[in-house]
């Protein structure tokens, strides 16, 4: 039996990103959902999928929606709220708990 390892993902949800590689680069957007076990994430208006719905009760009118489908949670970086950029991260434990420290300007980002 093969077990494998979970991917710890770097970023939370509510979290600012920036998609690095791929089609999306260079884009930000909000985290909304997180998938550990996958190393995927959803990111607010990355990747867009077009989905062809039938009218129901929640949608009576149908046709065509656009949602946000998973990424590798490999390809974005967090962007830190003080310096604006998408930077790596440090953990600083100051008492009993752990904040996230941006590596370029030193501040925190939690």
């Amino acid at each position: 039996m093969t077990t494998k390892a979970r991917a710890k993902v770097h970023v939370r949800k509510g979290d600012l990103v920036e998609v690095r590689k791929g089609a999306d680069r260079g884009k930000r957007g909000k985290v909304l959902q997180v998938y550990p076990r996958e190393g995927r994430v959803v990111v607010e208006g990355v990747r867009l999928i077009k989905r062809h719905t039938r009218p129901s009760r929640t949608n009576p009118q149908g046709g065509v929606v656009e949602s946000p489908a998973p990424i590798q949670a490999a390809n974005v970086m967090l962007v830190c709220p003080s310096c604006n950029q998408a930077v790596r991260y440090g953990k600083d434990r100051s008492g009993e708990q752990v904040v996230r420290v941006c590596k370029n300007c030193g501040k925190t980002i939690d």
